[in-house]
Parts: C-alpha cells; structure tokens; sequence
C-alpha cells in the first residue's frame, strides 16, 4: 500500500526514507526516539492531518522554515511540502490545487494509540477529533462541512469578542453555520448510527465477554441549530462566545447501560477504546475502496496477553499495519505478526533488524 516513504525536517527527523513491503512493518526503540513521528509523516502523506495536532507548523523540525513529505502509495508518487506560505500538494509529479483534489485519492487511515482511552475518559473535545477524522475519510461532503462551519464559528466567535456587536453580520453568519453544521451533525448521527453494531462486535471480540456497549450522539442543538440559536441568544452575547452547534456535541459511550467513563474499570475503557478504533477501520473499508492502512503506536505493550492477542486476531490480516513499540517480548505469542520485518530506530537512524 504504502511502499515507501521519505521526510525532511518533519519533528526530528532531518533525513528519512524507508522502504516498505505491503504486510507492514515493526519499528522498535526507545522513547523519543522518532517512532511516532514515523507514523504521523504516513497519515500526512496519506490525509494532509495528523491525530495528534491540527496544526501543521508544529510538525516543522526545530529551527526549520518548513517540512517535506513523500512516498509512494497504491502506484502513485505523493508529495505534501508546508512552510508560511501554506501547503503544496503533488501526485505524480502533479500540482492538485485544492487539499480535496489531493485526498480524494490520498488513501484511508485508521491510528490506534495509547491516547485512545482519552476517547472514553477525556473531554468531548477528544470524541469530536475522533469524529471528524473518521468522517472527512468517509463521507465526500463531510471535509466541506466540516470546513465550512469552522470558518463561520470562528468568524462568530471574533463578532461575540467585539465591543459592539454587529447583529446583522452576525446574523448573516449564523446562517452559514446553520447551513453547514446541521448537515454535519447529521452525517455524525449516521456514522455513529452505522459504528454501533460494529463496535459492539469488535468489543465482544476483543473482551472475550458478553458487555453490551451502546453510542449516542448528544447533540449541543445542532440538529435544530436555528430555534437553538434563538434560545441561546443571551447567554451567547453574555459569555462572548458560540454554545450551540456541532463544536459543543458529544459521543455518549455506556457500557451495559452505565456511563463508561464513569463505572468502567481501566481494563473495560481500554478495550471500548479499542473496540472504536477497530469499528472505524470496517467503516471505512465498507464505504472506501481502499483497505485502510493502520498505524499502531505503541499499544501492544501496554494491553494484558488477552487483549493483545484478541487485538491481533481482529486486525484485518489483509491490512497494512505500521507499527511502533518498545519492546519486542509480545511479538513471540503471534507467528503472524513475527513475519513482519523489523527496524531499530534510534540516533536518527532506522536499521533493518532482519
């Protein structure tokens, strides 16, 4: 899927390229050692993003203008640079002028990390990160959307900042919310609709027992934005900030009936965690036409062996899987998994161990 894979200046890598076969690969080292940033260049490569921040700039090497990304992925050569001046995009030596254009074909990600029990632990905010970096891989209108209610919130939030506020701009802009956020929240009702069953499948698989786990979207009155706006009119103006709409909703996660973040021991919050990574990965191999790659950091040192080897086992064996770890004593319960070639990381340097 993805067969190689070069970066310059991209967190602390000065230099990289590998070279990857279709099965994947393990790549082991120490922390703070580069492992992740491994991963995080192939999700940029493939979705212009990473999961663990939404700003670019910040993946720029220390003292560096900018980054450069490359690789070759399904056939095509891939090219993403970023400095001030923005980000450019190539496929086949090929200018897309638009971040759509070049992810339309860009491939489908699904990350698996250890800050995944944030997503039944954390803040909303972390469920909604989820969300939309599942959503803008699986439906074609979602990026839009998604795009489109960010501008207008933030243009909301600096009219709420001003001293004297300009009711009929705000108004015109409250209309460009509604029009992208309510089709959002929608789109985010169907996705979590469609994740439920095969959530529920993957934490059973996973868990080995019988807990019923159940998704629920609650809505900030995105649904109904425009009778919700109406109501919330004062206290908007009073707060000086936007309270309605899809960057205030959430994912409700109970686990037998309860709230997991509240009566689910660590054990069960780590496999639901689980359990909603894996969903997404056979959401977007159902809607895509693409096997999703994986990009695994390091979890399966931190899962028990009857996680860990459930995990393994309901991985897609067909599916590209990058991954990070520490130590490689799991390895020797799976002999799938002991077929993967293997890379040292360490002093700026990746070395093939086999």
């Amino acid at each position: 899927m993805v067969r190689t894979l070069r970066v310059v200046n991209f967190r602390c890598w000065d230099v990289l390229a590998l070279e990857m076969l279709e099965m994947g690969g393990i790549f082991v080292g120490e922390n703070a050692q580069g492992k992740t940033s491994i991963l995080e260049a192939v999700c940029v490569l493939l979705r212009l993003q990473s999961p663990r921040t939404h700003k670019l700039g910040s993946m720029v090497r220390f003292s560096q203008l900018g980054f450069g990304v490359a690789g070759e992925a399904w056939s095509m050569e891939r090219k993403v640079r970023y400095n001030k001046g923005g980000l450019l995009c190539e496929v086949n030596e090929e200018a897309r002028a638009t971040s759509s254009s070049y992810l339309h074909d860009g491939g489908l990600v699904v990350w698996m990390g250890n800050e995944d029990l944030e997503l039944v632990r954390g803040a909303g905010e972390t469920r909604r990160r989820y969300l939309d970096f599942m959503g803008v891989q699986w439906h074609p209108e979602y990026r839009s959307h998604w795009s489109r209610y960010r501008r207008a919130l933030k243009m909301k939030n600096a009219l709420l900042k001003e001293r004297h506020i300009d009711e009929k701009q705000l108004a015109a802009v409250e209309e460009l919310m509604i029009e992208s956020g309510e089709p959002l929240a929608h789109l985010r009702g169907q996705m979590i609709t469609m994740l439920e069953t095969w959530a529920n499948e993957s934490h059973q698989a996973v868990s080995g027992g019988g807990e019923s786990l159940s998704l629920r979207y609650q809505s900030a009155g995105s649904i109904s934005m425009r009778a919700s706006l109406a109501q919330a009119h004062d206290r908007e103006r009073r707060v000086r900030q936007s309270v309605i709409g899809p960057h205030r909703d959430d994912l409700l996660l109970h686990l037998n009936g309860l709230p997991a973040s509240e009566f689910a021991s660590e054990g069960q919050q780590r496999t639901l965690a689980l359990a909603l990574k894996l969903a997404q990965g056979i959401l977007l191999q159902q809607e895509g036409t693409r096997m999703p790659v994986y990009l695994l950091d390091d979890i399966f040192g931190e899962l028990d062996a009857g996680r860990r080897n459930a995990l393994m086992h309901a991985l897609p064996p067909q599916a590209q899987k990058w991954i990070t770890t520490t130590s490689l004593d799991w390895l020797r319960e799976n002999d799938a998994y002991q077929r993967l070639p293997q890379f040292q990381v360490a002093a700026g340097k990746v070395t093939s161990l086999h």
